[in-house]
């Protein structure tokens, strides 16, 4: 696994990371042990960037990783985010964020936090002041870098101003190409971009169903991709990159992935999977590498990323 630098505070990271949401929420029921297992796969496989957030099971998201995490604890990069209420409300009012910090530290497990985000904007907030309070972590030695994530290039700008930020998170994938409008305000600043959703809310896994075969909770109920009036048009193309990653020998999430990793060097997605093969089947996709040609081809396909967009 080869190493990617985020920003230009020294974030050094494996170019495939670990997305930890779904051991807690999102995907349907999950099962502790096996999300451990697969935690431990990827560290084993080379992944050292491990993400979570509050927001993932308030706070039992944190604790699995933690649990999981705490035997490699020096050898892996731990990332979490604060930022919503438990009404999926943007609160990132300065006594909140200190109070889910404080939090997010014993809920992992740590004495500090290598990467801290704001999870969402919060409009009753300026972002100066939310990186304001944040840098009072990195000065006390509780945080290593500084992120943003779901915000805009304006908010990006303003809070680079008050603390170095290192890295946005946002959602990109070959069905979400939104995050491509920050890439000039990222090359000027030097940050580095994390994708989460690298498979699409699982569209790009080679396992995607319909709506009906979900649980009822769980997020693809809401994504229009799956509405009934795009879904056939989605597994249409879905089909043709499955079709042109088995020319390339390989499976639609590894042909996902390596078309991540050829858009930027400072670019790490973060494929989050319960299971532990699969695990390794996406932690492959590093070894596979994408020509000009291909990447054309593939732009061919889903010129325009998924139909009916991602929310």
């Amino acid at each position: 696994m080869q190493t990617r630098i985020l920003g230009r505070q020294g974030l050094a990271v494996s170019e495939v990371g670990y997305g930890a949401m779904g051991t807690a929420v999102g995907y349907g029921p999950s099962d502790d042990t096996e999300s451990i297992a697969a935690i431990r796969r990827a560290h084993e496989l080379g992944v050292t960037l491990f993400d979570t957030a509050e927001m993932y099971g308030w706070g039992e998201g944190e604790k699995l990783l933690g649990t999981a995490l705490a035997p490699i604890r020096e050898e892996v990069v731990i990332a979490t985010k604060f930022g919503f209420t438990p009404s999926f409300a943007p609160n990132s009012g300065l006594d909140h964020i200190r109070e889910v910090v404080d939090n997010s530290l014993k809920n992992l497990g740590v004495d500090h936090i290598d990467v801290l985000y704001q999870h969402v904007d919060d409009p009753a907030v300026p972002v100066e002041d939310v990186v304001g309070v944040m840098s009072e972590y990195v000065q006390a030695g509780k945080v290593k870098y500084l992120g943003l994530s779901n915000t805009t290039p304006e908010n990006v700008r303003n809070a680079h101003a008050v603390h170095p930020i290192s890295v946005l998170q946002s959602e990109y994938s070959i069905f979400a190409r939104e995050s491509e409008a920050f890439f000039p305000v990222l090359e000027e600043l030097g940050i580095g971009l994390v994708a989460y959703s690298p498979l699409a809310r699982g569209f790009l896994s080679g396992a995607v169903g319909p709506r009906e075969q979900y649980d009822a909770h769980d997020f693809r109920q809401f994504i229009p991709w799956w509405a009934p009036e795009n879904f056939d048009a989605n597994v249409q193309i879905v089909n043709q990159l499955t079709e042109f990653a088995t020319s390339k020998g390989a499976t639609l999430s590894q042909l996902a992935l390596s078309w991540l990793l050829a858009q930027k060097d400072d670019i790490v997605p973060i494929p989050g999977s319960r299971n532990p093969e699969r695990v390794a089947q996406n932690i492959a996709a590093a070894s596979i590498q994408l020509t000009s040609d291909d990447l054309v081809q593939i732009g061919r396909i889903a010129p325009h990323g998924g139909i009916g967009g991602r929310q």
